[in-house]
């Protein structure tokens, strides 16, 4: 049986999100993002297409690294403004069934005990169709407006997310019992407190000794996501995450990175397929290819350079203006994500040299994701042998435009997939871990989460 793709649609709240200028587009609606319709209205379309979710990107900070100001990101919309993505998900899940949520929030800036009750409520209100993208940051602004200098060194935001998640499980996982709440209504008992246990954590970054003061919800812990694809961010992830998303420009990249992934999860004790891995892609598709073609010149008479350098001068953490247009990306160190430069330098030993004229045109539309062009047979002709040859199991969707990007792909895209059995007629029933992994509601045993559980042995 040939291996099912599945789709995330990648979104933020925020205007034209990966695609830089693109909001300009008459058909599109990002700047609508800051009202309940858009965000409702999608979560139904990306549902009717059996979307396993969509995921909501985010920052705390502006991309301030083009130019040394963050001028060029207010001109251009580049993520700025951007709204808060939690309060969207309510209502999201009120007019959807099945659809997941995955909802980026960092460590570095908020306490794990608060935040904790935050998603244990979201889970609770969706039904357990919750998610957690796990990011360290990695803008500078956002480190300064936070009262900090800068960022932490790349490798020190692991260790102290190792630590934050550490605490958020012990709360999720190890302090109340599954039949703590008895609601004995002759008795007026609604919770044994017996069942409910202190998790007495003390650490160097953290010290919580109470109780989580939120009941176990349907996941307890919420699906686990991660994005970080340099070698400590791997290690994160294999020993957390149980979805992954990455971004490459080729399928020789990504097909190394996926199994560097897959190396990392069996070293960590797990199964090599206990996370599901998408790749960062944006479609771009009609009917026929001459007018595929000709919607993706449409988009690029919209598309902003300027824009695209200025995320990723944040995404280097370089400043690309100081460059000429012809100029090579050179081996450059970053404190940002180590991930883009690496892919960068892994193009080049494969004989494909960027200049930052290219990574100015190249990402305008999609971001860090490759584009690409064709009907829908086409596209699922590609998208086929991107999951052959990587080994990845689905893609994280981005848009061009929105919402008309994703009601493309439903229309032109998913019944050729359909057709060839590679695509899901319908959702799996629970929640959005049983729909993931079909293992059930909670962490597997080897997840590093089921160590903190009550009864379950501490690791050393």
């Amino acid at each position: 049986m040939s291996r099912q793709i599945r789709f995330n649609a990648f979104d933020m709240n925020c205007v034209a999100h990966q695609s830089s200028g693109l909001w300009r587009h008459p058909k599109d609606r990002s700047r609508q993002y800051n009202t309940l319709e858009y965000w409702t209205e999608l979560a139904k379309l990306l549902e009717s297409g059996t979307f396993d979710g969509i995921f909501i990107a985010d920052v705390l900070g502006t991309y301030d690294v083009y130019g040394g100001t963050n001028e060029a990101a207010i001109r251009n919309g580049a993520q700025v403004p951007v709204n808060d993505p939690i309060l969207l998900v309510s209502a999201m899940a009120l007019v959807t069934e099945h659809l997941g949520f995955g909802i980026t929030a960092g460590t570095a800036f908020e306490h794990p005990y608060p935040f904790a009750r935050r998603l244990t409520t979201l889970d609770h209100l969706t039904k357990g169709r919750v998610g957690w993208n796990v990011v360290t940051g990695y803008l500078p602004s956002a480190a300064r407006n936070m009262g900090q200098q800068d960022q932490m060194q790349h490798d020190d935001r692991y260790d102290h997310a190792d630590e934050y998640v550490e605490v958020l499980y012990k709360l999720w996982e190890g302090s109340w019992e599954d039949d703590a709440v008895i609601e004995d209504r002759e008795s007026g008992v609604f919770t044994d407190p017996a069942k409910v246990h202190e998790i007495g954590h003390e650490g160097r970054y953290f010290t919580v000794p109470g109780i989580h003061i939120s009941e176990p919800s349907p996941q307890r812990t919420p699906v686990i996501y991660q994005a970080g694809a340099s070698p400590r961010g791997v290690r994160f992830a294999a020993e957390n995450a149980e979805a992954i998303f990455v971004a490459a420009p080729s399928k020789e990249v990504l097909a190394g990175t996926v199994k560097r992934i897959r190396d990392a999860l069996q070293a960590a004790g797990r199964d090599r397929y206990d996370a599901k891995i998408y790749t960062l892609l944006t479609v771009i598709t009609a009917a026929t290819h001459e007018e595929a073609v000709a919607k993706h010149a449409e988009y690029l008479e919209y598309a902003s350079p300027e824009g695209a350098l200025t995320f990723m001068s944040g995404w280097m953490g370089v400043d690309l203006s100081q460059y000429r247009e012809d100029e090579p990306v050179g081996n450059v160190e970053s404190n940002a994500i180590q991930s883009v430069l690496q892919h960068l330098q892994d193009e080049a030993d494969l004989g494909r040299e960027w200049t930052v004229g290219d990574l100015g045109r190249h990402n305008a539309i999609g971001g860090l994701g490759p584009t690409i062009v064709g009907s829908g047979v086409e596209i699922a002709d590609e998208l086929q042998s991107w999951v052959e040859e990587t080994d990845i199991d689905g893609f994280n969707l981005a848009y061009a435009v929105t919402p008309a990007t994703w009601e493309d792909v439903i229309e032109h895209v998913i019944p050729v997939l359909r057709e060839r059995g590679v695509y899901p007629e319908g959702y799996t029933e629970g929640t959005l871990r049983q729909k993931l992994h079909g293992a059930g509601d909670r962490v597997k045993d080897t997840h590093r989460a089921a160590r903190y559980r009550i009864g379950a042995s501490l690791p050393a």
